[in-house]
C-alpha cells in the first residue's frame, strides 16, 4: 500500500497537466506509427521487423518500445501510473541515444545532410519526464483522484 501511494501520490497542480499533455502529445504520434501505421508509420509488424532486424534490437525490447510509445503515451496522457511511465521514457530514450543517436551528435537533422537524427529531441523528451517523476500527474489525472482515495482510506 505504501509503494502504491508513493507512486501514486500527486498534487492537484497545473503543471504536472501540462507536463502530461506535452509529453503524451509528443510521444503518441509516434507511438500510433509504430502500433498502427497512421502518419506514415509501419505499423507493428512492420516495426518488430526494423527494431529486431536492422536496429538488431532483442524481441522483448522492440515490443516495449512500440507498447511504451503507443499504451505508454496514452496512460501518461491519463495520469496513470505516470511516474513509472516517465521512469520508463527516461531509460528508453537513453537506449535510443546510445543505441542509435549519439553517433549522429547533437542536433537533428534538420537540413537532411547527415544520415542519422542527433539526440537533441531525446534530451527534451527526458527533462520533461525527470520532471514528471518528480512532480507527479497533476490535475485533472487518474493518479491525482486515485491518491485522494488511498488518503482518504489510510485515515
Amino acid at each position: 500500500m505504501k509503494l502504491s501511494k508513493t507512486i501514486l501520490f500527486t498534487n492537484n497542480h497545473i503543471s504536472g497537466l501540462i507536463l502530461r499533455l506535452t509529453l503524451g502529445l509528443v510521444i503518441l504520434p509516434h507511438g500510433l506509427q509504430l502500433l498502427l501505421g497512421w502518419f506514415g508509420g509501419y505499423g507493428f509488424s512492420g516495426s518488430m521487423s526494423y527494431f529486431t532486424g536492422a536496429a538488431g534490437l532483442p524481441w522483448i525490447v522492440a515490443f516495449l518500445v512500440i507498447m511504451l510509445q503507443s499504451i505508454g503515451a496514452l496512460l501518461i496522457l491519463a495520469g496513470a501510473g505516470a511516474r513509472l511511465m516517465a521512469f520508463a521514457y527516461i531509460i528508453m530514450f537513453f537506449g535510443m541515444i546510445v543505441t542509435a543517436h549519439a553517433d549522429y551528435g547533437f542536433f537533428m537533422n534538420w537540413a537532411g545532410n547527415q544520415k542519422g537524427e542527433g539526440f537533441e529531441y531525446h534530451l527534451l523528451v527526458m527533462g520533461l519526464a525527470v520532471l514528471l517523476m518528480l512532480n507527479g500527474s497533476g490535475r485533472f489525472s487518474f493518479d491525482y483522484f486515485m491518491s485522494k482515495s488511498l488518503l482518504k482510506q489510510s485515515a
